[in-house]
């Protein structure tokens, strides 16, 4: 009987323990979850996303580009239930004095899929376009995309980034992401397990934002590093201040527990908070532009790209 009351708290423990860390384990996969979704439906360079109404009021829905390789023309693509519907692209070098140009659309299938398409021309890397859509439908119905009022589409241009360098770049930063989310919650509910965790992610930091981010500007824009101190690329600076964050708060736990773990809980929980806020700025924003200016000056496209402004 006593054997059997001494097993039962320490059952019921284990369960507890069990129970605790299932739970920290789902909260990092869902905010994971969460940053990953945001991440692609914000920012600059994602596809714009809308609706228009056809001549029987049903909702089309499209996405229009807003990033491509530098070695292909941008397609820009309405859905069109019928060939009787018209459109055009309108376009001109980003912040220059241009006038428009326009490309008419024309219909294509793709994929089983019936859609007015019309091609922007290709730019160097960081070369960017500005574009506005005009649908007509055959009932007589006029859209402009974006409404009037409303700032054009912004395309980015870069070059080709090769997949064995790009998707393990990604699949790391998203990996700090979880490990780093589990050790703050390590740190708030489950201290015996955010050491390793603190680490892990410091490393997937290391190696993917800090090593294959700076590859992955280099092949897209000829640039390893275009944040501070020698320009103002958001998505650099806010990988700088993370890594720094997380590399703060590895140093303040060190290797082995210690007699105090208050102050490197706070450290660890504040570099995920920090963590947090980064994955809520979209991406890409203040990015690599092509100066066109410097470029009509004959100057070399590779030697005309900006960072840092608006």
């Amino acid at each position: 009987m006593s054997a059997n009351a001494t097993e039962a708290p320490s059952s019921d423990l284990s369960r507890s323990s069990l129970l605790r860390k299932t739970t920290l384990w789902v909260l990092a996969i869902l905010i994971m979850g969460a940053a990953i979704v945001y991440q692609r439906t914000t920012g600059p360079t994602y596809p714009l996303r809308g609706t228009y109404a056809d001549d029987n009021n049903n909702s089309q829905k499209y996405k229009l580009v807003r990033s491509e390789w530098s070695s292909e023309d941008a397609r820009v693509a309405l859905p069109a239930p019928s060939e009787e519907y018209q459109a055009e692209v309108h376009y001109k070098r980003y912040k220059t004095k241009d006038e428009f140009k326009n490309v008419s659309m024309k219909i294509e299938n793709t994929e089983g899929k019936q859609q007015l398409a019309g091609y922007l021309p290709k730019q160097p890397a960081a070369g960017k376009l500005e574009y506005f859509v005009t649908l007509k439908t055959p009932e007589g119905k006029s859209y402009r995309i974006p409404e009037e009022g409303k700032d054009n589409i912004v395309i980015r241009f870069k070059d080709n980034v090769p997949p064995y360098i790009l998707w393990p770049h990604i699949i790391m930063m998203f990996f700090s992401i979880l490990i780093g989310m589990r050790a703050g919650l390590g740190a708030a509910f489950a201290p015996d397990s955010m050491r390793l965790y603190v680490w892990i992610s410091l490393i997937a930091m290391t190696i993917g934002g800090m090593t294959l981010g700076p590859i992955v500007q280099k092949y897209a824009f000829g640039e390893y590093w275009t944040g501070f101190p020698w320009g103002g690329d958001w998505t650099d600076n806010k990988m700088l201040v993370m890594w720094i964050s997380w590399l703060i708060a590895a140093s303040a736990i060190g290797f082995k527990p210690k007699k105090k773990e208050g102050p490197g809980r706070i450290v660890v929980f504040i570099a995920a908070v920090v963590m947090t806020a980064v994955y809520t700025i979209p991406h890409s924003i203040h990015g690599s532009e092509l100066d066109y200016s410097k470029v009509d000056q004959g100057i070399d496209p590779a030697e005309a790209i900006k960072t840092g402004k608006p």
